[in-house]
């Protein structure tokens, strides 16, 4: 054995007859037993439908080339669950979980629209008093010399030096002498001193001193404070003549601004909680006693007015306010209430998905008539039912999963054809129902503002443009998220209709005239 294993020959020789032998044992199968081959491939692609990622509107029953784009197709589905109304969407479990897919169940409630206010402490115009000169002179002193003083009433304001004032009195003097045999040139004379303000105590005075006075004091009617100050020290003055504006701020005004789409929900009477921001923590409670029956035709807004009593003079003019009126809508008692980000809206219709009964996470199309919007849900008035349960949040990958599998969603109603991506054409839309082909168009637009006012102003501008089907503007970002239809309208249109409500585009300045009569809180340019 040891001289067979020292040839090389005889060596590796033995080595491939044994592994020959080895592998005869382990690989050979018996052919007794039949092993049952099964195509897998062939039974997956026979069962499957196909279809292309950039038109999904192509429907094969084999792999292979898009007809349109040359792509490869991909499977439609591989749930492998079988749903009995062919319109329903159906998510495996992990799937609705990636999607991050939330279910909500609807139920009625008593709606209370919240209405947000902003505007500004005025004083109360009916307590602003103007300090006038009764008599044609000259200023010779002031007795208030700034505006902010606070006066009261018969306080000298002012002295004036006047000549005729000095002819009167020396008529008066003349007429005192003959009043017995001509009392009615008396008489006159002192109505003359009368009506310049002068008491009936100063004209006795005068009468028996015979003293005539060349200056008088210029006496306040009402306390308050001095808001204005009309002449200086040596001016000329006629009768009637402006001296002061004195206010009364014991009693304040907050005039609120709201806008047009908002008006509906106030009246006469409703409560407002109010805030204001130079007085952190400070809560003010209000009716409205007068909303303005006429709308500003640049800022599209109404005057709302409330009366606050300011007897601890913390509240002064021009100070900014914000507020809540919380208006309940009777009108749509005991209906449902669902949450915005479950809305789906294209065109003049709006969707939501609901869930059917089941273990496994299914889904259908609903279109639901809108009633007003409540802050961040809406009132529905047709469509569901108390109970059901819809997808508030994940909507959108309801809807796209609804798309790729040629259902219906919110691009296409009828489920026979789906519409294609950004900028192609879209076969079977019925977005505003006079074309049977939309050229769609998505676009992000920077647009300058501030608040909720200016969101509801620069949405419904950009609304108002024919074409545009959707629009929402983002108060973090300053972006407008806008969709329309290419062949009705464009970018540039919306933007210059939202600059012609007062807030510039990445495009088009919005005009200083229009700009300048924005409530303060919508002014956004330093």
């Amino acid at each position: 054995m040891k001289k067979i294993f020292v040839n090389p020959y005889l060596r590796y020789g033995s080595i491939l007859i044994g592994g020959i032998i080895l592998g005869w044992i382990f690989f050979h199968s018996s052919p007794s037993i039949q092993v049952e081959k099964y195509d897998h491939k062939s039974e997956f692609a026979k069962n499957t439908i196909w279809t292309c990622a950039m038109h999904p509107q192509i429907r094969k029953t084999e792999p292979g080339k898009c007809p349109i784009c040359a792509m490869d197709l991909i499977p439609l589905s591989q749930s492998g669950g079988v749903s009995a109304d062919p319109s329903t969407i159906q998510f495996s479990k992990e799937a609705a979980q990636l999607a991050n897919v939330r279910t909500t169940k609807v139920s009625t409630q008593n709606p209370v629209k919240e209405v947000r206010l902003y505007g500004k402490v005025q004083a109360d115009e009916r307590l602003i008093q103007s300090q006038v000169a009764y008599i044609p002179g000259r200023i010779e002193k002031l007795l208030v010399n700034f505006t902010g003083e606070t006066v009261r009433k018969g306080q000298t304001l002012a002295i004036i030096y006047s000549p005729e004032l000095v002819t009167a009195q020396q008529e008066l003097l003349e007429a005192a002498k003959t009043k017995q045999a001509q009392p009615e040139i008396y008489e006159a004379a002192k109505e003359k001193l009368r009506q310049w303000k002068l008491t009936d105590l100063q004209i006795i005075a005068i009468e028996k001193t015979g003293k005539v006075e060349s200056n008088m004091a210029i006496t306040s009617t009402a306390s308050g404070i001095v808001i204005s100050r009309r002449v200086n020290n040596g001016d000329y003055v006629t009768q009637g003549t402006v001296l002061y504006e004195v206010s009364d701020l014991s009693y304040v005004w907050v005039q609120f601004d709201a806008y047009e789409t908002d008006l509906q929900f106030l009246s006469k009477g409703n409560h407002v909680d109010f805030t204001i921001q130079a007085l952190p923590g400070e809560k003010y409670t209000g009716s409205i006693v007068f909303i303005d029956p006429s709308i500003d035709p640049a800022t599209r807004i109404a005057k709302v007015r409330v009366e606050i009593n300011n007897s601890a003079g913390k509240l002064k003019p021009e100070m900014f306010a914000s507020g809540i009126v919380k208006s309940a809508l009777t009108e749509f008692r005991d209906k449902l209430v669902i949450p915005r980000s479950a809305i789906l809206w294209t065109g003049k219709r709006s969707i939501v998905y609901v869930r059917l009964p089941g273990t496994d996470p299914l889904f259908k199309m609903r279109e639901i008539g809108l009633g007003p919007q409540l802050g961040n849900s809406y009132v529905v008035t047709d469509g569901l039912k108390d109970g059901e349960e819809i997808v508030t949040e994940g909507a959108f990958s309801v809807d796209a999963a609804a798309q790729l599998e040629g259902k219906p969603s919110m691009m296409n109603s009828s489920g026979d054809k789906v519409s294609s991506i950004q900028g192609m054409d879209m076969p079977g839309m019925d977005m505003s129902g006079t074309s049977d082909k939309v050229k769609m168009d998505q676009q992000v637009i920077g647009v300058s503002g501030n608040c909720d006012q200016c969101k509801t102003r620069i949405e419904t501008a950009a609304k108002s443009v024919t074409g545009v089907l959707s629009a929402e503007w983002i108060v973090e970002t300053k972006k407008l998220h806008v969709r329309f239809d290419k062949t009705k309208t464009n970018s540039d249109a919306v933007q210059m209709a939202i600059a012609q409500t007062g807030h510039d585009t990445e495009k088009f300045k919005a005009p200083d005239e229009v700009y300048k009569k924005l409530p303060e809180c919508c002014l956004y340019r330093k």
